[in-house]
């Protein structure tokens, strides 16, 4: 059999590297196409994943994204039709479901972010089984067009995939020149440029950074490091602190860092559900709707979403000078993970299943 994978960030590449080894394992091919996206291309690049780089990222605007799309469909077109896989496999990438089904190729797609609307409504209509966490269940993705017989869903959140199978290793600390003896604390930047953030985020203007202003004047003995994505993230927060943060603005082994961190504070959705299940005292700020499964960690008791700056601050003040407030935190955490069925297991056999 030869499967197609489509992988287009960090996230998609570390939750299909396990589904790429065991078809290989079993004699299967397996074909990764990317587009270029800093991100992406480093996180396969790290786990020495081959991959096609076709086509690009439209940028933050939506006729960007449009005119991307466009040009990545019909270099895709032309890859795949001479390629010519038995099934194709995304995270509801929009050009893969669209190659996909104009080629008659059986589409298994995973997604466990019904708030990215746009993307679901050009993606699930068109996709033949779609994989999700329970959590988000059957129901929701009606309204996008999928048939409830054809979702599959596994008892676990996304980064399970990853996280069940990782090793902390204490090189990413070397690497960023953190000391093991002091807090860290990790800020992620928001995802600017997704379509579900436009105008309500900027890359100039990264949402952490007056959280980071207001932890500083606390004088606190940590070391703050900032994972940032694109564009002008990274500049801006270098500009604004200098030497007083670490900047991350190239792929590190994250799930390492966040091992070592004794709180995290993010924007976006991966890392915060990564902190979480690894028993770190996690803070969401996410700047647009809710996510499910952010949702889900807030009722465990995992995830608390605050806004205000200075209440973020205070939080996490409270986090590094009373770490034994959180040891119950940490121990529901760390046993949801081991409670969580393994999503590859549950996406590897509907591929198998589609591809006959």
């Amino acid at each position: 059999m030869k499967v197609w994978i489509e992988v287009l960030t960090p996230k998609q590449a570390l939750f299909f590297e396990p589904l790429y080894h065991a078809l290989r394992r079993e004699g299967h091919e397996a074909l990764i196409t990317t587009r270029v996206y800093r991100e992406a291309e480093q996180t396969l690049k790290l786990k020495k994943l081959r991959f096609s780089v076709v086509g690009s990222h439209g940028g933050g605007t939506a006729f960007g994204k449009l005119l991307a799309s466009a040009e990545r469909i019909t270099k895709l077109a032309k890859l795949i039709q001479k390629w010519k896989p038995n099934v194709a496999v995304s995270f509801s990438s929009v050009e893969a479901s669209r190659v996909a089904f104009g080629l008659g190729i059986p589409h298994v797609a995973a997604n466990d972010s019904p708030h990215s609307w746009m993307v679901a409504r050009l993606t699930i209509p068109l996709t033949t089984f779609l994989c999700c966490p329970w959590i988000i269940g059957r129901s929701v993705w009606e309204e996008f067009g999928g048939p409830s017989r054809r979702v599959i869903l596994y008892r676990a959140l996304d980064p399970a995939a990853w996280l069940k199978r990782h090793r902390p290793s204490d090189t990413v600390l070397r690497q960023l020149d953190l000391k093991r003896d002091r807090p860290i604390v990790v800020f992620r930047t928001e995802e600017a440029f997704a379509s579900y953030l436009m105008g309500k985020s900027s890359d100039k203007d990264p949402i952490v950074a007056p959280i980071i202003d207001e932890l500083l004047k606390r004088g606190l003995e940590c070391q703050a490091v900032v994972s940032t994505r694109y564009g002008m993230q990274a500049p801006v927060i270098r500009k604004r602190f200098g030497e007083k943060v670490t900047v991350v603005d190239r792929i590190v082994d994250a799930t390492s860092l966040l091992s070592y961190s004794s709180a995290f504070v993010g924007s976006g959705g991966t890392m915060t559900v990564e902190a979480a299940l690894l028993g770190i005292p996690s803070i969401s700020c996410f700047p647009g709707p809710k996510p499910l499964y952010i949702q889900y960690l807030e009722r465990l008791g995992l995830v608390e979403t605050i806004k205000s700056p200075r209440e973020i601050a205070s939080k996490v003040h409270r986090m590094l000078t009373d770490p034994e407030a959180f040891g119950p935190q940490k121990r529901r955490g760390k046993k949801l993970l081991a409670k969580m069925e393994d999503p590859v297991a549950k996406i590897l056999s509907t591929v198998k299943l589609t591809g006959k």
